[in-house]
């Protein structure tokens, strides 16, 4: 009877902890690769990411390594300015070290193709008149590229995927909290700013969102950044209405309490927004 109860014991204590593991929220890893293109050289930069990295990452969606990936390109074009972002989501770190291999395997498979000439490389190869690493150099500033890190700790999409040839656009407000305050800071901004979000993938305004900071801390412009994604510009409008009728529906007390203590949080000065549209966007069971 012992033996029984302990096993019944042991059952249940392994369900539970089963239940809790898929109860885990999900915090995806995404590597992002800031280019800026040469002018004139964006439909070759495009040729290139179709040929040589879509490939690779394709196929590790297949496999289930690769969340999802895609290209941006920046609403507002500054000198000197990042043009272009590959940005690819994992699990975890095993899945930079799968795309990260796979990524250099493909190009020194094609670098080797290269040099042995065009005359034996293959019609329409992503090779044509020298290697791909020569390619890249020629029609990008590659003293300008910058690569991050970043992990979701919150991370929310809607009910189903988005249709085959969907390419949203992506709102992303960077911040830089203060030191220590970063726990404060989420709680405060899922208080406030999360259920509004929620609302909108509810209704299918947003189709995911996410709170994010840098996995691997490079150059400290920010802390923490928010990013949104809407199927058009329509619906940055409804979620920018979204967030006055929020605030216009409390007391002008509330309202001051709300602004005072997202600002002892953050260093105001150091915040900034960015928007870009996706010209590639792939997600791993997109239908």
């Amino acid at each position: 009877m012992k033996k029984r109860i302990l096993f019944c014991l042991l059952m249940v204590l392994v369900s539970s902890l089963a239940a809790a593991a898929q109860d885990t929220k999900m915090q995806p890893l995404t590597f992002w690769y800031e280019y800026a293109i040469n002018p004139g050289k964006e439909a070759q930069f495009l040729d290139l990411v179709k040929t040589v990295g879509a490939p690779v990452r394709d196929k590790l969606m297949a496999d289930g390594v690769v969340l999802a990936w895609g290209v941006e390109v920046p609403l507002l074009r500054q000198p000197g300015g990042v043009t272009h972002l590959i940005w690819y989501s994992v699990a975890d770190l095993a899945g930079v070290e799968k795309v990260d291999a796979a990524m250099r395997a493909q190009i020194a498979k094609l670098d080797e193709e290269g040099m042995k000439g065009t005359a034996t490389a293959k019609k329409g190869s992503a090779t044509p008149g020298g290697g791909v690493t020569s390619r890249i150099q020629e029609v990008a500033d590659m003293s300008k590229t910058h690569d991050y890190l970043t992990r979701d700790l919150v991370f929310v999409t809607g009910s189903g995927n988005p249709p085959a040839g969907a390419l949203p656009w992506v709102r992303y407000n960077f911040v830089k909290v203060k030191p220590g305050k970063g726990g404060e800071l989420r709680k405060t901004w899922e208080k406030y700013n999360k259920p509004v979000l929620d609302k909108l993938v509810a209704d299918g305004t947003v189709l995911a969102y996410g709170l994010a900071v840098e996995e691997l801390r490079t150059d400290g412009d920010f802390t923490h950044y928010v990013w949104y994604a809407t199927k058009d510009l329509a619906g940055m409008d409804k979620v920018r209405a979204a967030y006055t009728a929020d605030r216009d529906k409390r007391s002008q007390e509330e309202q001051d309490v709300i602004a005072a203590e997202f600002a002892k949080l953050l260093d105001l000065d150091a915040s900034r927004s960015e928007m870009a549209r996706s010209v590639i966007f792939k997600v791993g069971g997109m239908k």
